[in-house]
């Protein structure tokens, strides 16, 4: 089992930047893929990023893909979202994610065992 805690959110203007930490409790986080999704009011919660167990392989959705940059350091049993060049409709909270055994696919919230509290981000115009 890992607990999660994501900090770094906050209110910034359209074209700022903004690196979200998700710290991980326990000793296994390096096994875990790790995935950050997003939510806003009245919307279902949607995938942003994800990264494997090595910070070789990441995965991103394609709004995303050119601003965001999804990093790992195991040693510190944390998960990073660098977020670049933020629109006001990356406005939503922000939730760090580790997968669970579901063979479901990498970029659906039912992959994902584990859920922090979230961080909200809010992007004005």
């Amino acid at each position: 089992q890992v607990q999660l805690a994501e900090s770094g959110g906050g209110l910034v203007q359209a074209g700022d930047s903004l690196r979200l930490s998700c710290s991980a409790s326990g000793r296994t986080f390096s096994s875990y893929i790790m995935g950050w999704f997003r939510q806003s009011p009245g919307k279902e919660r949607e995938f942003v990023a994800a990264i494997g167990v090595s910070d070789k392989n990441s995965y991103y959705e394609d709004s995303v893909k050119a601003r965001f940059t999804i990093s790992r350091d195991n040693a510190k049993n944390t998960v990073y979202l660098q977020m670049n060049s933020l629109k006001p409709e990356d406005t939503a909270v922000y939730y760090c994610a580790a997968s669970g055994i579901v063979h479901a696919p990498i970029t659906s919230p039912g992959r994902y065992a584990y859920w922090g509290q979230g961080t909200q981000v809010a992007v004005s115009s």
